[in-house]
């Protein structure tokens, strides 16, 4: 009674993480799911504590089922190289704030001109008037 109680908080707890927005929060819904397989796979084994299948004569009615032990071996190496893929997918998946990426919309320099208008000429400015030139000495 005990496992199967345990068995479904791990899967309850799971899930509430699973749906959660954070991803390393689902990483670790996930972490938390494939320990409730675990232990789901070892309780249908059986949970008593049986002899073991090698050794001088081995009798069958008293020995352990070795299948769902090699499931849970199985299940954790899986459950361990997708956790490490999907921690290395919410480092390098996470977008990186950088210095030159603003928040706020960019403010027109002229309020005067409409947005889609053309500039002008390269000689010119935008109200038309010719522009300045100076030559920049090294």
């Amino acid at each position: 009674m005990i496992l199967a109680l345990t068995v479904g908080a791990l899967v309850t707890a799971a899930v509430y993480l699973l749906l959660q927005r954070d991803f390393l929060r689902v990483v670790l819904g996930f972490v938390l799911l494939s320990h409730a397989v675990n232990l789901l796979l070892f309780s249908a084994g059986g949970i008593n504590r049986r002899g073991e299948p090698l050794g001088p004569d081995p009798d069958p009615a008293t020995t352990a089922d070795p299948l769902p032990q090699a499931f849970v071996l199985t299940a954790i190496v899986i459950a361990f190289a997708i956790t490490i893929y999907l921690l290395v997918l919410a480092v390098t998946g996470r977008p990186r704030p950088s210095g030159d990426q603003s928040t706020e919309a960019p403010q027109p320099d002229d309020p005067e001109r409409p947005t889609g208008a053309a500039t002008t000429s390269t000689g010119h400015d935008r109200t038309g008037e010719p522009r300045d030139r100076q030559e920049v000495t090294s």
